[in-house]
Formats: structure tokens, C-alpha cells, sequence
């Protein structure tokens, strides 16, 4: 009875409810947070509980206080037998007026640390890395995998996706806002497309980490690869990439001309492959357009058409969430030593198997287990019981190739998104360079490699030992088919480096 007197018009259920539910929530943020202070864990759902939840229940529960006593001094109100004045009176002279003042204050400071906290801790939770890529872990497995083992796993999501800027926090909470209907009802499609509409500039992003003033003129850059035949023959090319000086200088060429120059152009597709229309902003302020000679574009077509100017992201397509081929997974394996390259046509099977449809991610590591022991049981069984840690070590290795680069649930694989940099399993560069865009005066845009890149050496079985090529050597000799296909045109299926499947692996 005591407790209701001291209580007064909180004595109700509403009131109460709201008590339970303030307590509780403070409870659970004050040891949610030491927890993690603690152990140093954040984990998605933690984070949403400890930031989002509790303090939401914390709010509500004390407007539920307030509302339940309201409630109750209103009913007592119109009693005839009360006399209660509109308003409440407060007479510090009163004891027990004075406590439930000095409890107020003290509760209300209490309130506004612990949100206050729960805030600033929720906002730094919706920047990290964790809420971008684990709180929806089905939709954002694959960029989140993709994206932890990049280059730029130590970056995270918001500094490329958001950059800084009050504006374009407040542009990305709303579109995060449509992302998490989509997430919860599932409307959300079962392979996000890509390019991301209305994405911020790349020089507003990339550009704060990336100083263009400094880029350098070269840089070499040594490629392995290994031949998918029994011996799994390695090959070597080193080569100078010529990357550019500096953008705004007179005598500025190479790969970051792009950039230095004011290059426009016209995508016929959403993924910019198709490119029928350039233009280029000349030092002089006049423009020369290149048209595709296969599919080119009327004027009043390209008058209609929507122009993109060129940027990092025109070439660095994906530069966080890299999907690799079998192929470049598996040279890299041999080439550290995480597969043995002595074990017969390794290469070869394990790109088979990996290439292969496959309804779940269990099903494929059951499928590379299963069937790279037994290859090996029954095609060199001396190889087999010889090489048996070395097989299983192999095994891991290639289920770990599928984990980074097949996504089943989202109907992903390695070559979902492709990849403008380069050229070898997607036009890439030839978007352009394919000289077949010329200007009204026949000048072309070139097909030289040489631009790009310049052969320092290559080692392989088709060149003499002590020779050095000045152009790039095929490992199979296809003739004059070179100077006419792109690399794509046979390495775009994503199993071997070289054309033509098993003829090829035979030689």
C-alpha cells in the first residue's frame, strides 16, 4: 500500500507496463554494451537488438509511464467527489512532491546518456561493415565475400557507397529504407543488377584515398599462369602496365588518359558493354566523335541517348567486390604453394569441377571432395596414396574457390558481373578498342595492345629459352585469329587459360 501511495497516479497497468518495459531495456543496453566493450564482438543482430530494439522499447515504456498516470488523474477528475485542478501543482515544501522531482531529474539525466549513447553507437553501427554486409546476409553474402577479400578489405562500404557529407548520408538512408522493405517482404530481385543507379561520383569517393596528381608511369607486374594439361606446365608474363603521368599534363598518356581528357560516351545496355558512340573533348575545346562502324548510332539517336562521362568507375567496375575466375583462383593457388602443382592435371579437374551447376553451396564441397579424391583413386592411385595430405590439402582449397566466387542463392557466379578491366574474360578495353570506332576524318580508335602494356618477358614452352618476344606469344599457336578476336571471345566460359578446352590441354 505504501508503494501505490508513493506511486500516486503511476499506479496503473498502463504506467506499470511502461516501468517494465524502461527497466528492462536499460538493463539489457547497459549489459549488451559491456558485452561487447567487453569481448570486442559486434555481430548484426547484436548491434540491431543493443542500438535499434531496447532503445525503442526504452522510449516507448516511458511515454507509457506518463500517458498511464494522465489517463488516471483524468478519471479522477470527473469523479464528483475529487477535487483535482487542472494542472498539477508542484510544492517543493511536500516530501514526497520533492522526491518524485528529484527522481524525475535523476531518471531523466540517466535517459538521455543512455540514449544518447545508444544513438551515437547505433549510427557508427549503420556505418560498419557488419550492418552493411551480415545483417542481410542473404542478399549481401556475395559482395560481402567478394569485398573481404579485396583490396580494399580494410575500407569500408560507407566510404565508397556514401563518401562524406551530410547530403549524401541523408540520400543513402532513404535508399537504405526502400533496401530493408525490399529485404523484409522479399521484393528484392534474386541477382542485384549493376551498375548501381545514382551512384555518387567516383572523384567524390575514390579520389580522397586515390591522389590523381600522382600517378606514376609504369608499373610491372609479373602474370603466372599454369597449363591445364597433366603436368599443370607453368607459364610466365611479365609486363610494364602503362598506367599514365599525370592527367593534366600536356604529354599525358598511357591507361589514365582516360581521365585526363574529357572522354563521353553512349552504353546501348545497362552494363555498359555495348559502347556504339565516344566523343573526346580535344586540348583545343573541339570534339571528335567515334562512331562503331558494326553498330553505329543516327544522330538523332545519339541526340536522345543519354551520355555518361567517363570516371575510375568506367574501367574499375568492381573494385571491392571482385569475383574471380577458376582459372586465376587456381594459377594463384599453384603459385603460393596452397595447391601442389605436381599433382597430374590438377588444374584442369578442379576447373571442371568448379564450373559445374550446382543447386546449393553444400552440394558443391560435397561435389569437389568427392570427385577430386576419386579422380585421383582411380586415374593415379600410386599418386593417391603418395600424395594423400597433399590431396586433401587441395580439396580445401578449391571448396574455398567456390565459397569466394559461387553464390547458388543469388544466382551468382564468378562471371555474373563483368569486369572492365583488362580484356581477357570480358571486352574490357575493347569496349572501345576494338578499331571499329572511327571518325568522320577515318581516324580510328586503336587496337594496339602496346598502348596499354609493353612485354618485358614471357616464359612458356612455345618460346626459345634466351628469348625475349616484343609482342605477347599465345601459348597455341592460332595463327593470324589473334590480331582478329578478342581474348573473350574463347576465355569468357571461365574454365582454362587456354582456348579450345581439352585439344588445347593436350598439347
Amino acid at each position: 500500500m505504501a508503494l501505490r501511495k508513493y506511486a500516486g497516479y503511476a499506479w496503473n497497468l498502463i504506467s506499470l507496463v511502461g516501468m517494465i518495459l524502461a527497466v528492462t531495456a536499460t538493463g539489457l543496453i547497459i549489459g549488451f554494451l559491456s558485452y561487447e566493450g567487453i569481448t570486442g564482438v559486434e555481430k548484426p543482430y547484436l548491434g540491431l537488438m543493443t542500438y535499434f530494439l531496447f532503445p525503442g522499447m526504452l522510449i516507448v515504456g516511458l511515454i507509457l509511464v506518463p500517458l498511464g498516470a494522465y489517463l488516471v488523474r483524468e478519471k479522477r477528475r470527473k469523479h464528483p467527489g475529487e477535487v483535482i485542478p487542472p494542472f498539477p501543482q508542484v510544492d517543493f515544501n511536500d516530501a514526497h512532491k520533492r522526491h518524485l522531482f528529484i527522481f524525475f531529474v535523476i531518471a531523466s539525466i540517466i535517459f538521455v546518456l543512455i540514449v544518447s549513447v545508444a544513438s551515437l553507437k547505433g549510427y557508427e553501427f549503420t556505418e560498419s561493415t557488419t550492418f552493411c554486409g551480415e545483417l542481410c546476409h542473404v542478399v549481401m553474402e556475395p559482395e560481402h565475400v567478394a569485398w573481404r577479400h579485396s583490396p580494399h578489405a580494410k575500407v569500408k562500404c560507407v566510404e565508397c557507397h556514401v563518401g562524406p557529407g551530410a547530403a549524401w548520408y541523408v540520400k543513402a538512408k532513404i535508399s537504405g529504407m526502400r533496401q530493408l522493405y525490399a529485404v523484409v517482404f522479399k521484393t528484392y530481385p534474386e541477382t542485384i543488377e549493376t551498375p548501381i543507379d545514382n551512384l555518387r561520383p567516383a572523384r567524390d569517393t575514390c579520389e580522397h584515398c586515390h591522389w590523381p596528381e600522382k600517378f606514376y608511369a609504369g608499373r610491372q607486374k609479373v602474370f603466372y599462369h599454369y597449363a591445364p594439361n597433366e603436368q599443370n606446365t607453368p607459364r610466365e608474363i611479365n609486363m610494364l602496365i602503362n598506367i599514365g603521368g599525370t592527367p593534366k599534363s600536356e604529354h599525358a598518356k598511357g591507361i589514365h588518359w582516360h581521365i585526363g581528357q574529357e572522354v563521353t560516351y553512349v552504353p546501348t545496355d545497362r552494363v555498359r558493354l555495348n559502347i556504339p558512340y565516344v566523343a573526346v573533348k580535344e586540348k583545343d575545346g573541339t570534339v571528335t566523335e567515334y562512331m562503331s562502324t558494326e553498330t553505329p548510332l543516327t544522330k538523332d539517336q545519339i541526340a536522345k541517348s543519354k551520355k555518361r562521362v567517363m570516371d575510375c568507375l568506367d574501367c574499375h567496375n568492381r573494385p571491392a567486390h571482385v569475383y574471380r575466375s577458376p582459372g586465376v583462383e587456381m594459377d594463384e593457388s599453384f603459385a603460393s604453394s596452397r595447391i601442389d602443382s605436381s599433382l597430374p592435371y590438377m588444374k584442369k579437374v578442379a576447373v571442371e569441377i568448379l564450373t559445374r551447376p550446382y543447386k546449393s553451396k553444400e552440394e558443391a564441397k560435397a561435389a569437389i571432395g568427392k570427385d577430386l579424391s576419386e579422380y585421383y583413386a582411380k586415374n593415379y592411385p600410386a599418386v593417391a596414396k603418395a600424395k594423400e595430405k597433399e590431396i586433401k590439402k587441395a580439396v580445401q582449397e578449391v571448396q574455398d574457390i567456390y565459397e569466394r566466387n559461387f553464390f547458388p542463392g543469388m544466382k551468382i557466379s564468378w562471371n555474373t558481373y563483368p569486369n572492365h578491366i583488362g580484356h581477357f574474360y570480358t571486352p574490357g578495353c575493347f569496349r572501345c578498342h576494338d578499331g571499329k570506332h572511327k571518325s568522320a576524318t577515318g581516324k580510328v580508335i586503336s587496337k594496339d595492345c602496346n598502348m596499354c602494356h609493353t612485354v618485358l618477358g614471357q616464359k612458356q614452352e612455345n618460346i626459345p629459352a634466351g628469348t625475349t618476344p616484343k609482342e605477347f606469344v599465345h601459348p597455341v599457336d592460332i595463327g593470324d585469329e589473334i590480331k582478329n578476336i578478342n581474348c573473350s571471345d574463347c576465355h569468357s566460359a571461365g574454365g582454362q587459360d587456354v582456348p579450345g578446352g581439352e585439344e588445347h590441354a593436350k598439347k
